[in-house]
């Protein structure tokens, strides 16, 4: 009697191998854990008659958060407002067991729903379960396969062995979105990341300190740094100024290689996050 649109997720012919079906499998019982306004639902699930899995979630129709943010030219304020809306969600799937382990601005859809922008966030093919099985399939991580996207895995991920990845690991990752929501670049570029051998890239991610934010903006040549201003309704003193000192230090405490040093919840994040907003002093400082 609803009728609705909604979004069906199949596994192509000749891509059901034993590895791919797994993963799917995973992201269909993750999805149907989690219950929250930023994380896109699951309404159903079952098994084609080809013997294929698949599931029907909400529709998303929407954009990457980078995209929109751009788009829309959201001031660093409202950048933040979003994210910290990002930050609820995972905190409530990290609540659930779930983590997440691929968080980037293209599994984070922002769309329009009446008159309130509504990040989504999707794809949870590749989570990891904290406190119980998700599929009666055995979960083996495949030795010497990265999980994630390189840009925006952490030094745990990257190491490749995924004993000992925990909640801390998306921290990491939204570090990294917030640094380019509010550079418009990522910490290490994908050319300069991806130019290497997959040891070179782990080097990179485990041993090399990023530029903080203010410090990044202030490199750009002049007609990037002026174009990266006016994406967020600023000039490029102003954006330096704005990033530097409480921004600074937010981003690189989550983007800590040493996870002990990072924000221990999103809900930490979201909470600093909102200090700066309110001009309070924040937990976040200058290295040492």
């Amino acid at each position: 009697p609803i009728r609705r649109q909604l979004a069906l997720k199949v596994i192509k012919p000749g891509m059901d191998s034993a590895q791919v079906i797994r993963r799917f499998e995973v992201e269909r019982q993750a999805l149907a854990l989690l219950d929250h306004p930023h994380i896109a639902h699951v309404y159903d699930a079952g098994t084609t008659e080809a013997g294929r899995p698949y599931f029907v979630m909400e529709y998303v129709k929407g954009v990457p958060i980078t995209e929109h943010c751009d788009r829309q030219r959201l001031t660093i304020e409202e950048r933040l407002k979003l994210f910290v809306k990002v930050c609820e969600a995972i905190q409530h799937a990290h609540q659930k067991g779930i983590i997440h382990r691929d968080i980037k601005p293209s599994n984070i859809q922002v769309c329009i729903q009446g008159e309130q922008v509504v990040p989504k966030i999707i794809d949870f093919g590749v989570a990891k379960a904290l406190s119980q099985p998700l599929t009666e399939r055995t979960l083996i991580t495949e030795e010497g396969q990265m999980i994630g996207t390189p840009e925006y895995i952490s030094p745990e991920q990257a190491e490749m062995t995924n004993q000992d990845i925990d909640t801390r690991s998306d921290i990491y990752s939204l570090g990294v979105l917030l640094y380019e929501l509010l550079t418009g670049t990522l910490p290490f570029e994908s050319q300069t990341l991806r130019k290497g051998n997959i040891e070179q890239m782990r080097e990179v991610i485990r041993g090399e300190e990023p530029k903080t934010p203010s410090t990044r903006v202030s490199s750009l040549d002049a007609d990037a740094s002026t174009k990266r201003a006016k994406c967020c309704q600023s000039d490029a003193d102003s954006l330096r100024r704005k990033l530097r000192g409480d921004l600074d230090w937010i981003v690189m405490k989550a983007m800590e290689k040493d996870r002990i040093r990072r924000y221990q919840t999103a809900h930490a994040l979201a909470e600093d996050i909102e200090r700066h907003l309110n001009n309070a002093p924040v937990l976040a400082g200058r290295p040492g």
